[in-house]
């Protein structure tokens, strides 16, 4: 998922029974459907615990609910209060809708998610740059890895040309180590002894 994606994730589009995840008017304004990893679905309810807090306090304060689509809305005014409709990562705070006005609570902002990427690199070791973005195209190189078919691949993030998939099957190639370097071929240098050196006083 890009990192927007994630983070404007709504409560009803996580299926855990099914064991996928909904993602709503992506790049190109298309769903498509990714997989819930089992190894993150507790984390993924643990989340959903603290979000249903904020939810049940927005409620208590009567806040407008959160924002949904126009015709949405304007169709089912109170859309925006239900838990299914509430975001999966919600902001802690409110803040002012601008295309309303309204003081509404938001998905957090994605600023707060690079900073967690980049503390966990820290704490990781790792000393290359790592992004959102960079955990979205691992993705692909590890499913192709497992030969998965380069058209699942393809629905899987949302390429509406498979030429754009086909760019991680030439970096696999390159990546699995399969053509050797010039280098390589080299014969290794011949080890060549060090020197003797004579005991000091001797002649």
């Amino acid at each position: 998922m890009r990192l927007m994606e994630v983070l404007r994730l709504r409560v009803k589009d996580i299926d855990f029974h099914r064991r996928v995840i909904v993602v709503r008017e992506a790049k190109g304004a298309k769903d498509r459907v990714v997989m819930l990893p089992l190894s993150i679905a507790g984390e993924l309810q643990s989340q959903l615990v603290l979000a249903q807090t904020l939810w049940r306090q927005d409620r208590l304060a009567h806040a407008p609910g959160v924002e949904v689509p126009y015709a949405l809305e304007r169709k089912y005014p109170n859309v925006g209060r239900t838990w299914g409709w509430f975001w999966a990562f919600p902001s802690p705070s409110t803040s002012s809708d601008p295309r309303s006005g309204a003081e509404r609570l938001h998905h957090v902002h994605e600023d707060r998610l690079q900073r967690a990427l980049r503390a966990a690199s820290a704490i990781a070791g790792l000393h290359q740059r790592v992004t959102a973005h960079t955990l979205r195209h691992s993705f692909p190189t590890h499913l192709l890895q497992t030969c998965t078919d380069i058209r699942t691949v393809q629905e899987l993030l949302g390429h509406s040309d498979v030429s754009t998939t086909m760019i991680y099957t030439h970096v696999l190639k390159v990546a699995a180590g399969g053509t050797a370097g010039p280098l390589d071929r080299l014969p290794p240098p011949a080890l060549t002894p060090p020197p003797r050196h004579s005991p000091a006083g001797s002649a």
